[in-house]
């Protein structure tokens, strides 16, 4: 049916009268607290996500491991915003960490662990890790996961405690040292890091600046040098380093400081067994921080292990899919886990 022109006039009218004035100052008051509520959202959002999957560990794993989930201590965080007078230095920064104790383990003896630290600038521990943890624990591995300063799903306070390269190793190993000291299942002498992409970062400090805590170091397609990365990488990525709550300056503004977070000039350090992988179809971290690293480890007179794979199926994530060929390529994982740590 066709509108007359005259009604149709009618019935616009009201769309064509002006809004009612409105207060700048108070529109943008009202957009700003719409802003805080959006960010509260995401978080909120972000927290039932995690308690979902964290779900899911139980249910994916506990024919083969008993599975808790702690809560530990790391270094302060220097940041923090002070309470009723205590300072930073006196509230050590809290954080979660996964715990997978095989259940045929025999209690009565100490058994090797792995360290497995997640990737992501600002990521966390979830069920895509499913089947390499259910792959360990089978072969009689303890594996701690933890969710160090930085991880999401734990709240902004948590997100914004960030330390890329820094704090968070030590949170690593505050997790590595609960599982030594609290367990009683764990031997010190046979705990093994292992990781890929940012994870495979903290693997590298962890095989650099702590060899009295880790028997052996994997670093699968590791993130090596983060000036190298900045050069590659998009605008975005920039942004998560030079955010007030972290490093706060770029590359340009602050060298040393990129290169104290980068494992790459710190591997004259090196002084337990490593292996290193990666492949040439990486579109995370492109295989020229790899190269470098392997440069930089050979001029240093090291020995370890490494393969650079060409365009391996998956590319940044070829070892760790659930398909044959990971499968296969992490046989080369476990037989380097199963020579260092099961001595």
């Amino acid at each position: 049916m066709r509108i007359p022109p005259a009604l149709f006039a009618v019935l616009a009218a009201p769309l064509l009268l002006p809004l009612p004035a409105q207060d700048p100052k108070n529109l943008e008051a009202r957009l700003e607290a719409l802003e805080k509520k959006l960010e509260t959202l995401t978080y909120d959002v972000d927290t039932v996500r995690k308690a979902a999957d964290d779900s899911l560990w139980w249910l994916r794993l506990s024919d083969v491991a008993v599975v808790d989930k702690v809560l530990l201590v790391g270094p302060p965080d220097p940041n923090a915003t002070e309470r009723y007078g205590i300072a930073n230095a006196r509230h050590p920064q809290r954080f979660h960490q996964y715990v997978f104790v095989p259940r045929q383990l025999d209690r009565a003896r100490k058994h090797p662990a792995i360290v497995l630290p997640h990737g992501g600038v600002h990521g966390d521990f979830g069920t895509y890790h499913v089947h390499l943890v259910r792959e360990m624990v089978e072969r009689g591995y303890v594996v701690l996961a933890p969710d160090y300063r930085g991880s999401t799903g734990y709240g902004k306070a948590m997100k914004e405690a960030i330390d890329y390269g820094g704090l968070e190793v030590d949170d690593v190993v505050a997790g590595r040292d609960w599982a030594v000291e609290e367990l009683g299942v764990v031997d010190g002498k046979r705990v093994g890091i292992v990781g890929w992409s940012h994870g495979g970062l903290i693997a590298l400090f962890g095989a650099f600046d702590h060899p009295d805590k880790f028997a052996c170091a994997y670093a699968g397609v590791p993130v090596s040098d983060l000036l190298t990365r900045f050069g590659y990488h998009e605008e975005s990525y920039k942004k998560l380093f030079t955010a007030p709550y972290h490093v706060g300056k770029e590359p340009v503004a602050a060298v040393d400081e990129y290169r104290r977070r980068s494992p790459i000039w710190h591997v004259g350090k090196l002084g337990i067994p490593l292996m290193v992988t990666s492949s040439t179809n990486d579109r995370d971290v492109n295989v020229v921080e790899v190269e470098q690293l392997v440069v930089h480890l050979k001029a240093a007179g090291k020995t370890f292990e490494h393969k650079i794979y060409t365009d391996a199926p998956g590319g940044h994530s070829f070892d760790r899919l659930d398909t044959t060929f990971a499968r296969k390529k992490r046989k080369d994982l476990y037989a380097f886990l199963d020579k260092h740590l099961k001595l």
